[in-house]
């Protein structure tokens, strides 16, 4: 049996994570730290960019590592309550989405954060038999520990830009800012070239020049992802997710998250975009500097979407964003095979040329997508394309999909 709220949480991240990788597929990658390089965006632009910065940075992308965990324990309980070895099956099931993630790369989008997922994985498979409190209050600490002492280690840059943007850098501070901004400006030159290219040599390039970006991305995101799957793992086994936390803390969680998140977000935005969104500044404060803001809004927006689900799950609306969210494998990566076809050398060959305030067009295209092809496909099969795969990898059978 679902649980109604997960696919609704799910669906409203998938469509919210494109909201912050249209920047990445709209090209060139640092788009997704500021909306003036390669070139200014002006007022519009940089608000159209605001706006995805605080409700959807940082955001969903700790929604979906909690589903993550809240899925690991959904399936590792439904395993050993069915009397099987969970703890393999989950293990065959993530090696697999390894392999997913690795072609996802190579094939269509260097943004892939599947093989990163499983890898993280794997650690949280190892710790999901610790007591919850336990469980909990290490994946908090690692999580706060890592994210201080990234900020800490990336404040001397961050007062570097800041001084040479007015004037008073030394020496040093000036070369260092300058060294970082030569090596964004050399990236924005490969990319505009790279991606303008054919299929073959896009991902020949890739493979090429960068052989261990997939490896890169599990280490840095390692801080993030291992405690929040664990976070979401401990929120599954307690019921949060099944509407069984009392009604005041769950109110509690969802409004004070939300508000604290979002107006601590909007702090930095406030010291952020009157800079026009520094580039070493924004790099630290996503990474870093806001990823309590982060979880802490995402937790208020997954409590808020608890609440709603009993009415949100009646409507047309809810139930499109249901079944979005229960085929978000496939919608992850059937978004990434039409953005990088709208944008890549081999479809439309647009990279580059969409500025922020545009590229909120194909996120709407993408949400449409999303919303109308899903319901129609689980009108006559189970599950996803992707999902019915990876089910049927996971149990080395082919499984039944049809309704």
């Amino acid at each position: 049996m679902r649980v109604a709220s997960l696919d609704i949480i799910r669906g409203v991240a998938v469509l919210g994570i494109l909201a912050i990788n249209i920047a990445g597929f709209a090209g060139p990658s640092i788009g997704a730290l500021t909306p003036n390089l390669p070139h200014p965006a002006g007022i519009w632009g940089e608000t159209a960019y605001a706006i995805g910065f605080v409700l959807f940075e940082g955001k969903m992308r700790a929604l979906f590592a909690m589903l993550f965990g809240a899925s690991m324990a959904l399936f590792i309980d439904r395993a050993e309550a069915a009397g099987r070895d969970a703890d393999l099956l989950q293990a065959r099931r993530l090696a697999w989405l390894l392999l997913f993630g690795a072609l996802h790369y190579a094939l269509l989008w260097w943004g892939d954060i599947l093989f990163a997922y499983a890898a993280c994985g794997f650690i949280v498979l190892l710790l999901h038999r610790l007591p919850l409190r336990l469980l909990v209050a290490a994946a908090l600490t690692l999580f706060m520990a890592l994210h201080v002492a990234g900020l800490v280690a990336n404040l001397p840059m961050v007062n570097a830009e800041e001084a040479e943007r007015i004037g008073v850098a030394a020496p040093m501070q000036a070369q260092a800012v300058g060294r970082y901004y030569t090596y964004v400006d050399m990236m924005i030159g490969r990319e505009l070239g790279q991606y303008a290219g054919g299929f073959v040599q896009i991902a020949a390039t890739k493979l090429h020049e960068h052989p261990l970006w997939l490896i890169h991305g599990v280490r840095d995101g390692f801080g993030e992802y291992v405690p929040l799957m664990a976070i979401g793992m401990a929120l599954q086994r307690t019921g949060f997710f099944a509407g069984a936390w009392s009604l005041r803390v769950m109110l509690a969680i969802a409004v004070g998250g939300t508000l604290a998140g979002l107006g601590a977000t909007l702090m930095a935005l406030d010291w952020l975009w009157p800079r026009h969104f520094p580039v070493i500044a924004m790099d630290a404060a996503v990474r870093y500097g806001l990823a309590l803001p982060h979880l802490l809004t995402a937790l208020g927006y997954a409590a808020l979407l608890v609440l709603a689900t009993p009415w949100l799950g009646t409507t047309g609306a809810g139930r499109r964003l249901g079944a979005a969210g229960q085929m978000a494998f496939s919608n992850y990566l059937g978004t990434s095979l039409v953005m990088t076809g709208v944008f890549y050398g081999w479809g439309l060959g647009l990279f580059g040329r969409v500025g922020p305030l545009a590229q909120w067009g194909f996120v709407a295209l993408g949400w449409a997508l999303m919303l109308i092809l899903s319901p129609l496909w689980l009108k006559h099969w189970r599950r996803g394309p992707l999902e019915w795969l990876w089910r049927s990898l996971t149990e080395r059978r082919l499984q039944r999909n049809r309704n």
